[in-house]
């Protein structure tokens, strides 16, 4: 199975842009690792080696992807992204463990959490809606990314119109977290809600508003009426 992965990665690495990799550094405020590879190209990279792999066990699976995501490079953990919501009718409850375990050691930036999470722990949380309890935990945390993961991980969902009152439980525990990369995840994920929540999303906005970073606030009425907007911005106390 490491044959795999060297043979993956020298994959990545032979599909690097150059304008791809100078580009990169603008998109994050933190240092990060990559190759400098579009991503288109590692998305098909990470169909081309899933046929390769898909027979294997999860067990072996997660092996691989234990592998990619201890590199540190962010295109790694993209095919990890890419590859584990195959493995969706695979998944028990219990594996949110498992996740929880790769985003407190692993993820280091907005990016690898988002397409971490907006799939692989999304399609958990649908499959298994009791693993919400474990997001309201993850809130609660001190670890930034597990934090933002509370909420990213609810994107789909949150655009389906599934789990309102979940998400508005998430959101109160995350409202006045100083740390902008949480509240533009949690802006986000009441954003995603009002697509068809748009009334509730609004009277939670207005009645939090206060107490509420502007960033997250900004995130959460984007989608509304300009009315609305206005209202939501209005600093009427």
């Amino acid at each position: 199975m490491e044959a795999i992965i060297k043979e993956l990665r020298r994959t990545l690495q032979h599909g690097i842009d150059e304008k791809t990799k100078m580009n990169f550094n603008r998109f994050f405020k933190e240092e990060v690792k990559f190759y400098g590879v579009k991503t288109a190209v590692v998305g098909r990279i990470a169909r081309h080696y899933w046929k390769q792999v898909s027979h294997l066990t999860k067990a072996e699976i997660f092996n691989l992807c234990e592998q990619l995501l201890s590199t540190g490079y962010c295109e790694d953990t993209f095919v990890v992204s890419c590859w584990l919501p195959n493995l969706v009718s695979s998944f028990i409850p219990e594996d949110i463990n498992q996740l929880r375990m790769w985003i407190e050691k692993y993820i280091d930036n907005w990016a690898k959490c988002d397409g971490f999470c907006n799939h692989t722990v999304g399609d958990l949380i649908m499959k298994y809606p009791q693993d919400i309890e474990e997001l309201k935990a993850w809130a609660s945390s001190n670890q930034r990314w597990l934090k933002r993961a509370s909420a990213v991980s609810l994107i789909i969902p949150a655009r389906k119109g599934m789990y309102l009152q979940d998400i508005f439980e998430i959101a109160q525990r995350l409202l006045t977290d100083p740390d902008d990369m949480v509240q533009k995840g949690y802006g986000w994920m009441l954003k995603e809600s009002s697509r068809i929540h748009q009334d509730e999303v609004f009277q939670f906005v207005y009645d939090n508003k206060k107490q509420m970073p502007r960033t997250a606030l900004r995130y959460a009425i984007e989608l509304m009426p300009a009315e609305m907007r206005k209202e939501a911005m209005k600093r009427d106390w």
